[in-house]
């Protein structure tokens, strides 16, 4: 048996600093940078460390650090700051000297006197921990806690990259060290402590001094005091364990211990460690309150638009992970198109007349005409995660791919772009047809083949007594359903989709394509309000088209202007078209189903009411020459039924288009318009028809026998692949034919219902 070694032997203390060689790499103590000769001892060649050190990242020298961006509204007004690190960057003048030394005098003292690696702390950080046989002390410096922090800011949210970053092998020391030695060389120590001290993690989401100081004392890191500054710097070794609003006395027993730092190297004198260890830790703490959260005025929704775009849009980034990589690193300012009027006027409506806490919730988007600049975007419940509050982040004004849910059954809105295609397409304005109170769906082309209907599915009007024969004007003012499919029948299902696909309706809001269905005129395949509004935006700029835009400009970090989205107009119908429809629809706000919501001024208006079967959904989408603003109401996430319902503290026997968005649009409306210039539409003449003959009327002497007119009869028939309702025919070409395979029921679902009401 060997003998035994007496306690504190040489041989025993030998082993507890063997001991600590291994410890201490695990713990952060870096024994191999001792002397740079001892790396060749871990199997790295001089001419490998040479060729290592001629090729540090640039990112080491000028890291790319994540930081907070700005969202800026059309006016100037922040919105949001957005991040995913809350930092902003500082130069060595925006710090105070009090805090870049307490944080030299804590965490490396002997900083400015050594190299990457301090030798001395590291023969002390040996015998400190061989005596106590832990790696109870460090003696990484403050440029190789620098080059860790690197590591993990580049890991980002990859945490496979942030376990490599972290871990605790001698390979990730070495490599740090090899970084540090070449940095020193390169970086002056200024240079260097600056970039510390906007990289390192102060807790609270505050990376940096600077958000470190906001966060806890509600000012710049240029204006900390010495117990302010002492207590921050005491934080980067351990955030939680000193948590100054978690655990407040350890948070000051640390700043105390940093200020007798300062005062044992002379940077402050005694009289003030004795006052800065007597002032209590005062803070003045602000929630880390990120990003589209604290947008006021509903604006969170379009804050969080603005995110998706940024994310999405090839303008800021080939890729997606080029384009997530911008966002996460944030500096960016960005402004955008939302005026903050009408932001303020849509907020206020969409929240007055319809609550919270309502079963169903409204949204509302507005559209400046011929740009595609979205200048207001709002909804009734607000941003947030809060379900006991109704708060939500489902934004109902756009797509799913944006941010939004699946969209909503547009109901006779939807009309307006069929008789845009059928005017585009040579249909006179004055086009009249039989329009019987309920027919089956007729037979219909579509681009491929022909839509046909075996299972005899038919649509009817709103009410019993809207018999035709109507023409379009009268038609389109009283929202007549079996007008518009026997409309849909003669120009074919493939023109009405492309005047639609023209119009920003390549796809539906849940992503999926626009089906060629006979009901799709009744408006049950869903969309979203934002894409509504810029289809009357359409009308309002006489057929030009322009797909929506949220951003003006961005400006990184650096003060460089960065591509943005720009709008893409075409001409979706031409001039004449559009007018035609602009009368259309001045027809339905002066004496169809919109006449209630004329304007406190006077000027014109346009629009279009919807509503679908069940009252699920609700819309007026209405517009002047220079604004254009749809608006829903319905359930958010479910179907909700508006009949004998109580919105906004009013009750509905059923909800209308006239009745329940109408009024939101009017207010908002107002607001925005009220004292600015009157633009007037270009119109067409159309005119009024003929009224129908009585058949019980008197004929006037002298009439000849057997020329007194006839209402036509209403019983529908069908015959030959077209409708002859009574005694009217279709006018020649009207009937279509052909053979082809069925289509598909369109819709949400629904069957052919959800759709086509007023």
């Amino acid at each position: 048996m060997a003998p035994q070694r007496p306690a504190g032997s040489p041989l025993d203390k030998a082993g507890l600093g063997i001991k600590f060689l291994g410890i201490s790499v695990l713990s952060g103590v870096l024994v191999a940078g001792m002397a740079l000769p001892a790396i060749g001892a871990l199997g790295l060649t001089a001419k490998d460390t040479a060729e290592s050190f001629d090729n540090v990242p640039t990112d080491f020298k000028t890291p790319t650090l994540s930081q907070a961006s700005f969202i800026y509204d059309a006016g100037g007004g922040l919105i949001a700051k957005v991040f995913d690190r809350d930092r902003t960057i500082l130069s060595k003048e925006q710090m105070a000297p009090i805090m870049r030394q307490a944080q030299v005098d804590i965490e490396d003292a002997r900083f400015y006197e050594h190299g990457a690696v301090d030798l001395k702390g590291v023969a002390r950080a040996i015998g400190k921990n061989a005596e106590s046989g832990e790696a109870t002390q460090g003696a990484s410096t403050l440029t190789q806690q620098y080059v860790k922090n690197v590591f993990v800011e580049q890991a980002g949210d990859d945490k496979e990259a942030f376990a490599l970053a972290t871990q605790k092998s001698l390979g990730r020391k070495i490599k740090e060290l090899k970084i540090a030695v070449k940095l020193e060389e390169e970086l002056s120590k200024e240079q260097i402590l600056t970039n510390y001290l906007n990289i390192t993690f102060y807790g609270h989401q505050a990376y940096g001094i600077e958000s470190a100081a906001q966060r806890y004392f509600s000012k710049s890191a240029k204006d900390l005091t010495i117990p302010e500054a002492a207590m921050l710097a005491g934080l980067v070794q351990n955030p939680s364990a000193y948590d100054p609003v978690l655990h407040p006395k350890a948070a000051q027993i640390r700043r105390d211990v940093v200020i007798g730092k300062l005062l044992e190297n002379k940077h402050i004198t005694a009289e003030e460690a004795k006052a800065a260890t007597a002032t209590p830790l005062g803070l003045k703490y602000k929630e880390p309150l990120n990003g589209c959260i604290t947008a006021q005025n509903g604006m969170g929704f379009f804050c969080d638009y603005v995110r998706h775009v940024v994310k999405q849009d090839p303008a800021f980034g080939k890729t997606a992970t080029d384009r997530q990589k911008l966002w996460s690193q944030g500096g960016l300012k960005i402004y955008t198109t939302i005026d903050p009027k009408n932001q303020a006027a849509a907020n206020k409506a969409v929240t007055t007349k319809v609550y919270p806490t309502d079963d169903v919730s409204a949204a509302m988007t507005m559209i400046k005409p011929g740009t595609g600049e979205i200048l207001a975007m709002a909804q009734t419940r607000p941003y947030g995660l809060d379900g006991n509050q109704k708060q939500t982040v489902l934004n109902l004004n756009v797509d799913a791919a944006m941010g939004g849910g699946n969209g909503f059954s547009p109901g006779s809105t939807f009309k307006p772009i069929l008789a845009a295609a059928a005017l585009d397409n040579g249909v006179p304005v004055t086009q009249a047809y039989p329009s019987e109170y309920k027919i089956p769906y007729p037979q219909m082309t579509t681009c491929s083949g022909v839509w046909k209907n075996p299972s005899g599915d038919t649509v009817e009007n709103e009410s019993k007594s809207e018999v035709g024969p109507y023409q379009l004007k009268e038609a389109m003012a009283k929202s007549v359903n079996t007008y518009f499919v026997q409309m849909e029948q003669q120009i074919g299902l493939c023109a009405f989709k492309q005047m639609a696909n023209k119009l920003g309706i390549k796809n539906l809001a849940s992503g999926k394509p626009l089906q060629e269905v006979a009901s799709m005129v009744l408006g049950t395949q869903e969309v979203s309000p934002m894409t509504m509004a810029s289809i009357y935006a359409a009308f309002a700029a006489r057929g030009k088209y322009c797909t929506p835009v949220a951003i003006k400009s961005v400006v990184n970090n650096a003060g460089t202007q960065l591509p943005v989205p720009q709008a893409s107009c075409t001409q979706a119908m031409s001039e004449t078209t559009a007018d035609g429809i602009n009368t259309l629809l001045l027809g339905v706000t002066e004496k169809g189903t919109g006449s209630s919501l004329q304007l406190d001024d006077g000027r014109q208006i346009a629009g279009k009411t919807g509503t679908t079967d069940n009252r699920y959904a609700a819309w007026f989408n209405g517009y002047t020459p220079e604004l254009a603003t749809a608006v829903w109401l319905g359930g958010p996430t479910t179907y909700v039924s508006m009949k004998n319902i109580k919105i906004g503290g009013k009750r509905f026997s059923a909800v209308y288009g006239a009745d329940g968005p109408g009024p939101i649009w009017q207010m908002a409306m107002n607001e925005v318009l009220m004292g600015t210039p009157k633009g007037t539409f270009q119109t067409v003449d159309i005119p009024d028809p003929q009224p129908k003959p009585d058949p019980n009327a008197t004929p006037a002497p002298g009439t000849p026998p057997g020329t007194q007119p006839t209402v036509p009869s209403n019983d529908g028939a069908q015959a030959a692949g077209g409708l002859i309702g009574g005694n009217f025919t279709f006018p020649p070409g009207m009937i279509g034919g052909g053979n082809g395979g069925n289509g598909g029921n369109g819709g949400n679902g629904n069957g052919w219902g959800n759709g086509g009401h007023r």
